[in-house]
């Protein structure tokens, strides 16, 4: 029993003193606001062409789901949590890239909150997103599956579904460095 516990544990503590402050988060901001806080995210591209972990999550619908499952199509995956400030700070930003995306991508946020919907689903009523689903890890297989010891964490698949890029931190998902990046796996 305690062999399960501890890397649960070890993997929480890490999120929790990697950056997100759950006591602390902000209010949302609109989707018009800059991040307001300087992004503090670093481009790893260490991972590239490793496949996409085969772990399942939950999708919007309550289902069943898998990285696998979104295969013919880039992706992008944002590991995310409603007390993490930086995360709630991207997410008005991801969910305008979003709605952008059209064919070119798909992109999805995976909530690492153990509560799971009990969390998110206010958290996404409150904010109206137009473009985001809520995607539930709450027991984060996903999130130890590709190693992420800190929230927020985006990865780029492409559409084989072989890793491109992640960036580990707060992030500018407006900015030119974002197009730039997504577009080395969507195109331009």
């Amino acid at each position: 029993m305690r062999s399960a516990i501890a890397p649960a544990f070890a993997l929480f503590l890490g999120v929790a003193l990697g950056g997100c402050d759950r006591n602390n988060a902000p209010e949302p901001q609109s989707k018009a606001e800059a991040p307001a806080t300087k992004p503090t995210a670093k481009v790893d591209r260490s991972h590239k062409g490793e496949a996409a972990p085969a772990v399942p999550f939950l999708g919007p619908d309550g289902e069943p789901a898998t990285l696998a499952s979104f295969r013919g199509k880039p992706l992008v995956v944002n590991l995310w949590a409603t007390w993490c400030a930086p995360c709630i700070r991207e997410m008005p930003q991801l969910d305008a890239l979003a709605g952008d995306a059209g064919d070119r991508f798909r992109l999805i946020v995976v909530s690492q909150d153990m509560a799971g919907k009990r969390d998110v689903d206010p958290f996404f009523a409150k904010q109206g997103f137009k473009a985001l689903k809520p995607y539930l890890d709450k027991q984060n297989v996903l999130m130890e599956a590709l190693k992420a010891e800190t929230l927020p964490m985006t990865v780029l698949y492409d559409a084989r579904g072989k890793e491109l890029w992640r960036v580990v931190g707060a992030f500018d998902w407006a900015g030119d460095e974002a197009k730039a990046l997504i577009d080395e796996g969507a195109g331009a």
